[in-house]
């Protein structure tokens, strides 16, 4: 079973699809690793690479899921406990939900945030504020960000605008403003320089 990875990014691809991967060569060999997107994006093509690691084994398949941080992986494999979550579909939460997001929706029992500020669908939400629910311990940080309604508006516009959840995030973490009409206009600035 792998665990971990350590090895130069040969390759990645970050298209806005299901399953965005990055392939690290390790001595010689080339593993292809999905990952978030956020973790992808970060990547640089020859760059070394550090990534915690989730082996599938399925009867037609070995995949690899890759992560920054211990945390991360940790908690991906939290949300496989929840029935009907699968890889991909535990890797597409995180992918849409920061990890201080997902913690602190568990820790305070309300899924109706977690739907809006992360773009995850209300169903979802709630399955994954349920499945959770007392599993956390100790070991997660859910972060000392401003957790409001003002910062999912400014998301969910933004991404009807066609701005990634990645990068409207991104963008809205840089503004400082409170009210979600001026965090739209500091953030449709800062995305306007890319």
């Amino acid at each position: 079973m792998i665990a971990y990875l350590r090895g130069q990014i040969r390759y990645k691809s970050t298209q806005i699809k299901k399953d965005n991967f990055a392939v690290v060569d390790v001595n010689g060999v080339g593993y292809k690793v999905f990952a978030p997107d956020n973790f992808l994006n970060g990547m640089v093509i020859g760059s070394e690479a550090e990534l915690f690691i989730y082996t599938q084994v399925a009867e037609t398949a070995l995949d690899l899921y890759g992560f920054a941080s211990r945390e991360e992986l940790e908690f991906f494999e939290l949300l496989l406990t929840i029935s009907g979550i699968g890889p991909h579909s535990a890797l597409d939460i995180l992918k849409k939900a920061k990890l201080e997001d997902l913690v602190k929706a568990v820790e305070t029992g309300n899924h109706e945030v977690l739907a809006k500020v992360s773009g995850i669908g209300p169903k979802t939400a709630e399955k994954v504020v349920i499945g959770l629910k007392g599993k956390l311990g100790g070991g997660f940080s859910a972060g000392t960000e401003k957790w409001n309604d003002d910062f999912g508006d400014a998301l969910e516009a933004l991404m009807s605008l066609g701005y990634s959840s990645f990068d409207a995030r991104k963008a809205l973490s840089q503004t400082n403003s409170i009210d979600a009409g001026d965090k739209i206009k500091e953030a449709l600035k800062i995305l306007g320089r890319k």
